[in-house]
């Protein structure tokens, strides 16, 4: 007699990930087990990209679809830098150095890492200061919301070593976000947008002094953690799936998520509170 099959369920994956043990940079949670902080901590190098933080990064983005706890993410840099980009002695060489095979391997992986970060159903919050460079750029682009500081220089400056402007999804992104003729520019010339230019244009929702923008980052995820999570992880979902919709094909969606959220229990908590002149606590279910 054959084995019963064994059952394969979503609860044998979800864990909670306040104690995830990060190797390449810092990881830290809020008192309330619901804002998880990276910070990229290699302040002597201006906090560049290895192979190692790269596949790290990636790895835990994808990983964060199970979390029972992490609500809202922050992505910042330590000593008032953002991110470099990839490492020059780390990364830039020996790709001089690698088949095209191994080539495509990589660039393929940086890619799956801006994949990761906007599959994952939490909210993902960059605090940018100084410098935030080529794939550093990516990241902060690539989350979902960025507040910066007047310091703040941003450069997709992939041309500015011999590469195409098209690097993990940039000409996709950038257009979205501050508008096709900007990011032509950006893009083929490779300069650093100023923060001005980057609260002006979109790309930050705000900027703040360095030493208030993680908590202004960290207080806006707050208030994103506060509310109804399940129902951000819907948002967010299709905020990216749209970009390939048409408008019947857009609506039909959000009609099916807006009937499959007026079902969860944060639903039933909003009007049960509005009932009791209450503000709602939501709960995430």
């Amino acid at each position: 007699m054959s084995a019963a099959p064994q059952q394969h369920t979503m609860k044998h994956h979800r864990r909670p990930y306040a104690d995830y043990a990060a190797r390449t940079f810092l990881w830290e949670v809020s008192s309330d087990g619901k804002v998880a902080t990276i910070t990229l901590n290699r302040p002597e190098r201006k906090n560049p990209l290895t192979f190692d933080s790269y596949a790290e990064l990636r790895d835990l983005f994808r990983a964060l679809s199970y979390a029972t706890d992490i609500k809202v993410v922050v992505v910042t840099g330590a000593g008032g830098n953002f991110c470099s980009g990839g490492d020059v002695h780390e990364i830039i060489g020996p790709l001089t150095k690698m088949s095209m095979p191994e080539l495509l391997d990589f660039t393929r992986m940086t890619g799956d890492l801006v994949k990761a970060m906007r599959a994952c159903p939490q909210p993902i919050v960059a605090a940018v200061d100084g410098v935030c460079a080529g794939a550093g750029a990516m990241i902060a682009l690539a989350s979902d919301m960025r507040v910066g500081t007047p310091e703040a220089r941003t450069a997709f400056l992939f041309t500015r070593v011999g590469l195409a402007g098209a690097d993990m999804g940039a000409c996709s992104l950038l257009p979205r976000v501050i508008g096709q003729g900007r990011a032509s520019e950006l893009l083929y010339t490779g300069r650093a947008m100023t923060a001005q230019e980057g609260s002006q244009w979109g790309f930050f929702n705000s900027l703040h002094e360095s030493d208030e923008v993680l908590a202004a980052a960290q207080k806006l995820a707050a208030q994103l953690a506060a509310g109804p999570t399940f129902a951000h992880g819907v948002t967010k979902k299709l905020l990216h799936q749209e970009w390939n919709m048409g408008l019947d094909e857009a609506i039909e969606a959000e009609a099916e998520a807006q009937a499959i959220c007026m079902q969860t229990r944060d639903f039933h908590r909003a009007y049960e509170a509005f009932v009791a002149k209450q503000k709602p606590v939501f709960e995430g279910d």
